[in-house]
């Protein structure tokens, strides 16, 4: 049976029936930058961070299927800069104030800033002013540093069958909430063994009596750089070359 495969960057990346470009480049340890997606969840192409020139065409890799032959550019000039726009946009949105985040060295956002090279944060901010949910006994929620990514609430309503958050509102309006009455995270079931309280890319939900636990150097991606997969593909390129 023949193999199928995408050219990703000019490199063959075998996949199967039913992966997406993002699945496909996954497996094949190959980086993608991305903040919505999860390997665990069905993807739904919120933070377009991944988006991909497949054919063409600008896609967004955790949404659309493989096909075999389809050539697709992801580490290039052009979707970098437009990664560091969005990016750029993200930050200014909530307030992300790097140094004093209990999430600083392990958050995502951050991470990809630094592998993308972002620089500044170019655009205003918008400074919301959105409150603190300190009611729960193990988990805080800073809604300030939410990028809608929703990975909480998919976490919380395909994992733990609790549908503890959701998204609302629209457009500038469209925020992060706790699905109780009275709007508190004390006021639901959630707990600190659910799914949902340990997937945020960011610094929104965060575990009490715990923060800056893990000295500068060791944390996640002081130990290994968000993009590494993209230093493995070039010695294996090269490797391939060579042989």
């Amino acid at each position: 049976m023949k193999t199928q495969s995408i050219l990703l960057d000019g490199l063959p990346v075998p996949f199967e029936d039913g992966q997406t470009i993002m699945d496909a480049a996954m497996a094949a340890e190959i980086f993608i930058p991305h903040l919505c997606h999860h390997p665990e969840f069905k993807p739904q192409g919120s933070c377009k961070l991944c988006t991909v020139k497949a054919n063409g065409r600008y896609v967004s890799s955790c949404t659309m299927p493989a096909k075999d032959g389809m050539e697709v550019e992801n580490n290039s000039p052009d979707l970098n800069d437009k990664r560091r726009t969005m990016l750029q946009m993200l930050f200014v949105e909530g307030n992300h104030f790097c140094p004093s985040c209990e999430q600083s060295g392990n958050c995502m956002l951050q991470a990809l800033a630094y592998e993308l090279e972002m620089l500044s944060p170019h655009f205003n901010q918008f400074y919301p002013n959105r409150p603190l949910d300190a009611s729960h006994p193990d988990l805080l929620l800073d809604f300030n540093r939410c990028i809608l990514c929703e990975l909480c609430v998919r976490a919380s309503r395909d994992v733990d069958g609790k549908n503890v958050f959701a998204l609302s509102g629209r457009g500038l309006t469209k925020h992060l909430i706790v699905n109780a009455e009275s709007g508190r995270l004390a006021d639901t079931d959630f707990s600190l063994a659910d799914k949902a309280a340990h997937v945020c890319p960011v610094g929104v939900i965060i575990e009490k009596r715990k923060g800056f636990a893990i000295p500068i150097g060791k944390r996640r991606y002081d130990v290994e750089p968000i993009g590494m997969q993209v230093e493995r593909l070039a010695n294996r390129t090269a490797t391939e070359e060579e042989a």
